[in-house]
């Protein structure tokens, strides 16, 4: 008597579909650890194949009212059957190859797209390390001119020193009209050669730009302390 009470209190009819739904829930839940059968999805029936060899053919009015009228009927029942089949094959199948075909495409216009970014980008960064070399050259070039500046100042200086010791010399021998007047004309020898190597590295400023002004300021200074030395001899 106790095991038909349990099981009477165990039965319970589900009355919706809900209910049904949720009944089968907590039959699953209750072993979490148990595998869940899922059924394979049905696979499409292929139909028949038709005969190799019809022995006899039928005609829609063969035999009216009699059996071979329905055996005609089920014969072309299959066969309209069979044909729906093959056509929605063969729709299928090109809508698949059109769909691989598609995805090949979006693939190689995506690469072609990625390949384009990554070398606008290798590019960028080209540029970015480029910039620091050109700044160095810049003022290697600067400091070059600098250079030459300075070289050029210091063979004005040499040059005008010599003018200066050859006036020097002259006054020296002054007692003697010979010596003085030798140092008369290496003075205005002197003259001229400055006059002839200003006008030459005139031409050469007036290209160099900035340069010319502190060699001119130089060359007027010196024939200046020229002048006032022979003035005072």
């Amino acid at each position: 008597m106790d095991g038909k009470e349990k099981n009477e209190k165990n039965v319970v009819v589900a009355k919706t579909p809900a209910e049904l739904q949720k009944m089968r829930l907590d039959k699953l839940m209750k072993n979490p650890s148990k595998e869940v059968f899922i059924p394979e999805s049905s696979q499409e029936r292929k139909p028949r194949d038709p005969l190799e060899f019809i022995r006899n053919v039928w005609g829609s009015s063969a035999g009216a009212g009699s059996g071979d009228f329905h055996v005609y009927r089920g014969v072309r029942r299959r066969e309209y059957a069979r044909q729906k089949y093959v056509d929605e094959k063969f729709e299928r199948d090109n809508a698949d190859a059109e769909y691989q075909k598609k995805l090949e495409k979006n693939q190689t216009e995506a690469e072609i797209r990625t390949a384009k970014k990554r070398a606008k980008r290798l590019k960028k960064k080209q540029k970015q390390k480029g910039k620091k070399p050109k700044k160095e050259q810049e003022e290697k070039e600067e400091s070059d001119e600098e250079s030459e500046d300075e070289e050029t100042e210091e063979s004005w200086e040499q040059d005008c020193d010599k003018g200066h010791n050859s006036n020097q010399n002259g006054d020296m021998g002054h007692n003697s009209n010979q010596n003085g007047d030798m140092g008369y004309n290496s003075e205005e020898n002197c003259d001229t050669e400055v006059k002839s190597e200003k006008s030459e590295n005139h031409n050469d400023n007036k290209r160099k730009g900035y340069r010319s002004n502190k060699q001119h300021a130089l060359v007027d200074e010196k024939q200046f302390q020229i002048s006032a030395n022979t003035n005072g001899s």
